[in-house]
């Protein structure tokens, strides 16, 4: 056993050991969060805005501060942008992290002094939590590659401004630096698959240990190597004995991953994000991800269906429920308050708090009732995977609400198949039963004969890739919906049609 891999074990232990004070009491870590960040903000903008200095309860807090997403927090972020220090948070932020709205256009995130320590720290401990209850830390002494945005930075106001994996990766401690791939060089290249067929050269020959990124760029690389090589990526990287990804649910990557690699391998689900680090999977055995309570994070939970309403009520961690579908909301200490961060997530267990991302709130299909969520299209594929033993490349559902005369209108499922199925009919049964047996509304649509059982379109291979290249969001932490209740991403994608 190398120093380093001793080291990590010891150092393991006692983040875990922390850890566990603030997990056996998540009330009042919370609690202590809430009070920190009233009083540090009580004299910026937004504080005096809504009286931070007299709200002594959550309920107050509740009443004075209303929920918000990015385009109802703007004109506060605007004046951050344009250099105004005391605003959302005291002084002016460390960073800005960019990232593509929808409905937005470019957002800027800020990230401050005080939130920065939540992103480093919470990657780190999802390694450490892996050491600790593997006993395995051998690892740390090969090479590790993050798939990630340029970490190039630019300047707005004397601020700097970048893609948030760009951001942390001037994060990585000293003792990892040795390890770390690819060259900066490399990781500056701005087009996607210059950039891939770049670390392929880089990492073709070294030994890999640990590779993290979002699974379908992931995959791209792997396909790489392949080709590049022509042996399995566990061939190639014989000690490669941890995956980390984040960003979209692994699982229906799983059978194409591991035909790659040609075995299983270890992995940890991460879930970062611009606005926060918010969670991580801390045990094997363990379905979901440890809610991150003691980060300089204050969360809110509404019900999925009753978001849209006059009046939501929002919960507290006191009281959220098992398997209930939630719009998450953060306050935290980079100065979003109360704000909506566009995910859905559900609990899995409440001591400790663990919870997975279901979907997002504007990612669904209701197009006529039924409100279908990202964790049932997915769950199904996967049923769908194991019965019928093929792989996919990617997927995505839309609705057909103008099907041809004389046709109910029905889901339609674009599929990227890597292995095809035998029988694409039988396949397309089972997805629409395990959405029926999940989703009561979908049946009720289905029996009524509102809705025909949903169809399978199947794309040329590279189809989603050359889509999102189209769009210019090749790469990175970019990642293609599951669901839309719309026909834009669906009528792009005809085109690829087999």
């Amino acid at each position: 056993m190398s120093l380093k891999s001793f080291a990590a074990k010891i150092f393991a232990r006692i983040e875990v050991t922390r850890m566990k004070s603030w997990m056996n009491r998540p009330e009042a870590t919370q609690k202590k969060v809430f009070d920190n960040l009233l009083k540090q903000a009580a004299n910026t903008s937004f504080g005096k805005d809504h009286d931070f200095k007299n709200i002594k309860d959550y309920k107050t807090f509740a009443e004075r501060v209303p929920v918000r997403d990015y385009e109802a927090l703007r004109n506060y972020v605007d004046r951050v942008v344009e250099g105004e220090p005391d605003v959302l948070w005291p002084g002016k932020p460390l960073y800005f992290a960019k990232t593509s709205g929808t409905t937005s256009g470019a957002k800027f995130i800020p990230l401050t002094k005080d939130s920065m320590p939540g992103h480093i720290n919470a990657a780190r401990n999802a390694i450490l939590c892996y050491i600790y209850e593997t006993g395995k830390a051998s690892f740390v002494d090969g090479k590790m590659i993050f798939l990630q945005g340029s970490p190039e930075m630019h300047e707005k106001n004397g601020i700097q401004l970048g893609r948030l994996s760009g951001i942390v990766a001037h994060y990585v401690p000293g003792y990892l630096q040795t390890n770390r791939l690819p060259s900066w060089e490399t990781n500056c290249i701005s087009d996607w698959e210059t950039k891939v067929d770049a670390i392929v050269e880089e990492t073709k020959d070294e030994n890999m240990t640990v590779i993290s990124g979002i699974p379908s760029w992931v995959q791209m690389y792997f396909e790489r190597l392949q080709q590049a090589t022509g042996k399995k990526v566990g061939d190639l990287f014989e000690n490669f004995e941890l995956f980390i990804y984040g960003g979209v649910n692994y699982e229906p990557y799983r059978s194409k991953f591991e035909a790659l690699i040609g075995r299983s391998v270890p992995s940890i689900e991460l879930y970062p994000a611009s606005e926060g680090f918010f969670a991580f999977q801390d045990l094997q055995n363990k379905k979901g991800m440890l809610l991150q309570l003691n980060s300089g994070i204050f969360y809110e939970f509404i019900e999925a269906s009753e978001f849209f309403s006059e009046a939501p009520k929002r919960l507290t961690i006191s009281e959220v429920e098992v398997g209930v579908n939630y719009v998450m909301l953060v306050s935290t200490n980079a100065g979003l308050w109360a704000y909506n961060v566009g995910d859905t997530v559900q609990f899995t267990e409440l001591r400790p708090y663990r919870l997975i991302v279901s979907g997002r709130i504007k990612h669904f299909i209701s197009a006529f009732g039924e409100h279908v969520i990202g964790k049932e299209v997915e769950q199904a594929m996967n049923e769908a995977q194991a019965a019928f033993n093929f792989t996919i490349s990617e997927f995505t559902v839309a609705p057909q609400t103008d099907p041809p005369e004389g046709e109910l209108p029905y889901h339609e499922w674009f599929i990227e198949f890597e292995n095809p199925p035998n029988d694409l009919r039988l396949v397309a049964n089972a997805l629409d039963t395990s959405l029926q047996e999940q989703n009561s509304y979908y049946k009720d649509l289905i029996e009524g004969k509102v809705l025909q059982h949903l169809k399978i379109s199947v794309l040329q291979k590279n189809s989603f890739r050359d889509y999102m290249k189209s769009k210019g969001k090749l790469g990175g932490q970019n990642k293609i919906p599951r669901l839309s209740n719309d026909r834009e991403i669906a009528n792009a994608l005809e085109q690829f049609r087999v």
